[in-house]
């Protein structure tokens, strides 16, 4: 349950609903799965696997989580179904199929295959914080966080949110954190970071699990490179990498976190919420500080 990766966004306006109010609009969008002829489905699903709790609630933050599944139907594969059909046609009618009976014959196909196809279904979560206005989803890509919150705003109607932005550009304060061998006050450089130029060529360099020489990495800062990625710990509880775009990846909790729950409780549904309070005081704690080692929140 533990996040890995960060997609930040900020709730423009009060958050109005309570756990019971969510709830009651995120069941009218519950998880279905694909019906023979759907590339795909989605919706809600119990963020711990208990029946019927869509939100799990827990000191005023709310887990909820999404179901996604998708047939896997490659296009190589319709393309070779379809050629057999269309040669096939050629013979029959004594002429090339035309530009609409090549269509018709591939969305034929698709249509007959799409029943047989592999199924892949995965899970992503979202954290709603409605005292600090965070909503942060786990999802290692924009496009995934996309579907989240296109998702979210379907179920709710809608939804006043932003991502987040801050008044120094992620790229400029690393660059600069990097130039001095120092970070903000809370947090420590690692031995990871990407540095690359603004040019045409855009050289780009990376370390890993290295040691950021000061000397060495004032040369490219000084040669045109700005830092896009940096590996960063924060009060040494939590190691993470920031990027220019201001996501957080390979977000991870220091064992020293887990061993705090783990003394608490060995029950796995009280061991879950307990995780998920644990993260999102240390997640609230962490977005603001970040924030404001990045000058603040743009206006």
């Amino acid at each position: 349950m533990w996040f890995r990766n960060l997609q930040i966004y900020r709730l423009t306006d009060a958050w109005r609903l309570d756990a019971a109010q969510l709830q009651e609009k995120l069941v009218r969008h519950v998880f279905r799965s694909c019906s023979p002829g759907d590339m795909q489905a989605r919706g809600w699903v119990p963020p711990r696997g208990q029946a019927d709790e869509l939100v799990l609630a827990s000191q005023k933050q709310l887990l909820i989580c999404l179901g996604v599944e998708q047939k896997l139907l490659p296009a190589s594969v319709i393309r070779q179904y379809a050629q057999d059909r269309l040669l096939a046609l050629e013979a029959n009618q004594g002429f090339k199929p035309g530009r609409k009976q090549v269509q018709e014959v591939r969305e034929s196909v698709t249509a007959e295959l799409l029943p047989r196809a592999f199924v892949k279904r995965r899970l992503s979560y979202a954290w709603i914080d409605p005292l600090s206005g965070w909503l942060v989803v786990d999802a290692a890509s924009q496009a995934k966080a996309d579907e989240f919150i296109e998702q979210i705003k379907l179920s709710l109607g809608e939804l006043p949110l932003k991502l987040l932005r801050t008044r120094l550009a992620p790229a400029t304060a690393m660059t600069d954190w990097l130039a001095a061998g120092e970070a903000p006050a809370g947090f420590t450089i690692d031995r990871d970071c990407e540095l690359r130029a603004s040019g045409g060529e855009r050289a780009t360099v990376r370390y890993a699990r290295h040691t950021l020489e000061a000397a060495e990495i004032g040369q490219h800062i000084a040669g045109g490179k700005a830092a896009t990625r940096l590996a960063l710990t924060w009060q040494e509880r939590v190691s993470l990498v920031l990027t220019e775009e201001l996501q957080v990846k390979r977000l991870a909790f220091l064992d020293i976190l887990k061993e705090e729950v783990g003394r608490q409780t060995d029950n796995p549904e009280e061991l879950f919420e307990a995780d998920f309070v644990l993260m999102s005081g240390e997640l609230a704690r962490l977005l603001g500080q970040l924030t404001a080692a990045l000058g603040g929140e743009a206006e």
